[in-house]
């Protein structure tokens, strides 16, 4: 059975508190800034000239590639843009967590109300 959006809040956010993340409160600034550093992450790779769906995976304190017929264990660290949407996600979830926020309420109303939106809103180039 997966997991909801809101059960996935609570389990991302219990880890960063059990690993002392929380052991001093965060302000929401810096928790905005380290949401925006995995997303820079993200297009470092991209800028080293990884497409965005490959992953790799690198042997924790040691310079290796885990090769297709290895099994991923907890020495084999995620790497790649795949990974670092991974961490955005996670660090959203967390600072979700931290404030009480029913993100799962709110990415419903979110997309339910951007389906109403005209084609390309806003008229901006990007």
């Amino acid at each position: 059975m997966r997991k909801s959006i809101n059960e996935l809040v609570q389990e991302a956010h219990a880890n960063a508190v059990s690993k002392g993340w929380w052991d001093e409160d965060r302000s929401f600034g810096e928790i905005i800034a380290l949401i925006h550093s995995e997303a820079s992450e993200a297009l470092e790779d991209y800028r080293a000239g990884w497409q965005p769906d490959q992953m790799w995976y690198e042997l924790k304190g040691a310079i290796g590639a885990l090769s297709a017929n290895e099994q991923v264990t907890p020495e084999w660290k995620p790497c790649g843009i795949p990974s670092e949407f991974a961490d955005i996600v996670i660090r959203v979830f967390d600072a979700c967590g931290r404030y009480g926020i029913d993100l799962e309420r709110a990415i419903m109303e979110k997309m339910a109300y951007n389906a109403t939106r005209p084609i390309r809103h806003g008229g901006k180039v990007i």
